[in-house]
């Protein structure tokens, strides 16, 4: 039988006021989050808000960069604007499943974490210790290398099974968790496929699984009556479907629930606080070039619509603004006039940016709550399945903006 670790586990009537209430602030705020800063420089909120507008447009860059990283004390700046935009410390607040100390203890030693960047050992550890103790038969679902299936054999799982479906990393995770002497074995496994066998009283771990991936798990899983499944789910928006489509039937029978196709739903993982320095100046600059060559193509067509560019050859990083914006002319099938003044379009780049910047600083404040959202209505579908259920976070933010976990208990 699965040990249950000591836990805040939320009553079915709990989750359910907290994803109405996170559904219903979403919907009321749509207009504030709905249009995207990088394709819409003047959304409707601008007139609609004209103060919050002032003070946004207003900061400087260390400003913006003291607010980014405070969601919680920019709502409440913010709330001076919109007043129901203080809600956000509870709309988003989870309990935290376990410590640094004991996330530490649990991960693999570096001489043990072979092919495993360390940002990667340490999120394992932390998803490990908030799963202990551990006993039975695990199944560490999309499980790459074994990395974490590795860790978990660490915390008193008699074996872990892993499915992947790439049969190189299968191998090679094999071959590691042999050299270690790891209770871990590896399969080649498609687990969208139709046939997948759960084995017997099995507990399903999924670390970052992807869209599909972790709703397959959640969905599978509980029809195979799984002893436990803890997930920390991952890229919502990857998925089959155009339209996201709620699991739970009380989120179903809401009478207004958020409707959320899968470009909507990337709101939720655009986040980068894990990402180098070097990375975001690199983003900076292509995101200049960007919204540099958009406002020359406005100007252009004389149309006030965004038109979206496809990634560009790599390259062309080692170049300019003209060579991009040549590029992405041709890529369009838009005629450039002689002489376009490319300087000038640059700097309309740079201040379309700045823009965008303070605009996005709004839009991210409903990520988590949009995150929540997702996660809770999880929570929810599987109550309805049995399952004690218990959500909080298994690491800080500064580890990976990723760190919800859902963990599922089936009693008896």
């Amino acid at each position: 039988m699965t040990s249950t670790p000591a836990s805040l586990h939320d009553p079915a009537p709990v989750f359910s006021h907290r994803w109405c209430r996170v559904n219903d602030w979403l919907v009321r705020h749509q207009p504030l989050w709905r249009p995207v800063p990088f394709s819409e420089p003047a959304p409707a909120w601008l007139r609609d808000y004209p103060a919050l507008a002032d003070w946004l447009e207003a900061m400087t860059d260390q400003e913006c960069d003291h607010w980014t990283d405070r969601p919680e004390a920019f709502a409440r700046e913010a709330a001076r604007f919109i007043s129901d935009l203080a809600e956000y410390g509870e709309l988003v607040a989870v309990p935290k499943l376990t410590t640094p100390e004991k996330a530490q203890a649990a991960a693999l030693p570096e001489v043990r974490a072979v092919d495993m960047p360390g940002r990667k050992r340490l999120q394992a550890g932390a998803f490990a210790a908030a799963l202990s103790p551990l006993n039975g038969n695990l199944v560490d679902w999309c499980c790459g290398k074994g990395h974490l299936a590795r860790t978990l054999a660490g915390q008193g799982a008699e074996s872990v099974l892993g499915f992947e479906w790439n049969a190189e990393l299968v191998n090679d995770g094999n071959r590691l968790a042999q050299h270690y002497g790891d209770p871990v074995q590896l399969y080649p496994q498609d687990v969208m496929a139709n046939d997948l066998t759960w084995p017997a009283a099995g507990h399903g771990v999924a670390l970052h699984a992807c869209g599909d991936l972790h709703r397959q798990l959640i969905q599978s899983g509980s029809a195979a009556r799984a002893t436990r499944l803890s997930v920390s789910p991952c890229c919502y928006h990857l998925m089959a479907s155009t339209q996201h489509r709620l699991l739970s039937e009380a989120a179903r029978n809401h009478a207004r629930p958020l409707t959320m196709d899968r470009s909507a739903l990337r709101l939720a993982v655009q986040e980068t606080v894990t990402a180098p320095a070097r990375e975001r100046r690199k983003a900076a600059v292509v995101s200049v070039w960007r919204l540099g060559f958009d406002a020359l193509q406005r100007h252009l067509r004389n149309v006030e619509e965004y038109l979206p560019v496809p990634s560009h050859p790599t390259r062309l990083n080692t170049g300019d603004f003209e060579g991009f914006g040549r590029w992405a002319a041709q890529n369009k099938q838009l005629p450039l006039p002689a002489g376009v003044d490319w300087h000038y379009w640059r700097t309309a780049g740079e201040r379309r940016l700045l823009q965008v910047r303070r605009h996005e600083l709004l839009r991210h404040l409903f990520r988590r709550p949009l995150e929540l959202w997702l996660v809770l209505d999880y929570a929810m579908f599987l109550q309805e399945q049995g399952y004690e259920v218990r959500l909080g976070a298994f690491c800080e933010r500064s580890l990976t903006p990723r760190n919800l976990l859902l963990d599922a208990i089936r009693p008896g």
